[in-house]
């Protein structure tokens, strides 16, 4: 969310996104050092600790200011949101949390040495046990802090494609880093996925940033790890990519669309319906499976005003209540 005030910001998402829409706990990357992602989800790890270099964040032995602002960031986050939510009529029991993924943790976070943790398979898993621990305790704050009921975790992995690839540059700059293997990934999913549902997540969606061609190897590794759903912006789904979907939302999962681009002017209700139903119809999914979409923006809100961030929201939830029309109508 755009701005500095989380006080603003979550009264925005409570706003706008109740019942029966979700709203999430907010995320202020302007104000600084620890509230960006990578910083946001350092702060919950589990006995593995941060600072920031010039190169970015960094694995280190002990905590230190870094450390200690992306930690006060979040607990004044959860604070506020269970201020707001404690002066609501009706709160409604629905939440959700996002967090970056081990994979992007891995690739985002450097060793002592000055190398990517993605480079070191050991690193990987260490830090992958640690994000699933340390994610866990997240979740169990949340569910005791906001008294929600039904939690949804989004697991966010970013340059997904380069890591599978094999094309994350060293730090160096010379070399890229070797692919990590398909298997491991859905297994780094999986560990995180047991473990924020044994604490009291209901759901687990990833979301995975991926070029077209990479999105069957996504899909299965998505089911492979049991999430619930798989979130894409719409513009990456060509054909293909839809065939797949429409594949997901048969086995039972969701499927979670970015169509809205805060970079762009807000389209209208009617307009983005149809993007959404053209392929709909073409692949032969009916309109009562429409259940298992889940809308929201295709990018994060933080370089936008406070007010088109509200604009783009209620347009979200304008298309939504359009589709369900269209859900129950059929």
């Amino acid at each position: 969310m755009p701005g500095t005030d989380p006080v603003e910001s979550t009264l925005i998402v409570r706003g706008e996104l109740g019942e029966p829409h979700l709203p999430h706990l907010v995320q202020l990357p302007a104000r600084g050092v620890g509230s960006d992602d990578v910083g946001r989800t350092a702060s919950m790890l589990e006995g593995l600790f941060v600072d920031v270099q010039p190169f970015g964040w960094r694995l280190v032995d002990r905590p230190g200011q870094d450390h200690r602002r992306a930690t006060s960031a979040l607990a004044t986050d959860l604070n506020v949101l269970a201020d707001v939510i404690g002066g609501e009529d009706q709160p409604g029991d629905t939440l959700k949390i996002q967090l970056r993924g081990p994979l992007a943790m891995a690739s985002s976070l450097y060793l002592h040495h000055g190398e990517r943790a993605l480079s070191d398979a050991g690193a990987r898993r260490d830090l992958a046990d640690s994000l699933a621990s340390g994610a866990a305790g997240h979740v169990a704050d949340v569910l005791r802090t906001s008294g929600s009921r039904e939690l949804t975790v989004v697991v966010e992995e970013p340059g997904l494609s380069d890591i599978l690839g094999g094309t994350v540059p060293t730090a160096s700059g010379y070399r890229t880093l070797r692919s990590v293997p398909r298997h491991e990934v859905a297994q780094a999913w999986r560990t995180l996925a047991d473990a924020v549902r044994a604490a009291g997540a209901a759901h687990v969606v990833i979301a995975p940033a991926v070029r077209a061609v990479d999105l069957r190897a996504v899909f299965d590794a998505a089911a492979s790890a049991g999430a619930d759903g798989t979130c894409l912006p719409l513009a990456s789904l060509d054909r293909a990519g839809w065939e797949r979907a429409a594949e997901t939302i048969e086995a039972g999962r969701q499927l979670w669309l970015g169509l809205l681009d805060p970079a762009r002017e807000v389209p209208g209700v009617v307009a983005s319906v149809q993007r959404i139903l053209t392929p709909w119809r073409q692949l032969g999914l009916t309109e009562a499976s429409l259940g298992a979409l889940t809308l929201l923006p295709a990018a994060g809100l933080a370089g936008t005003a406070p007010d088109a961030a509200r604009r783009l929201l209620l347009a979200l939830t304008r298309t939504a209540e359009a589709l369900n029309q269209v859900r129950a109508e059929a």
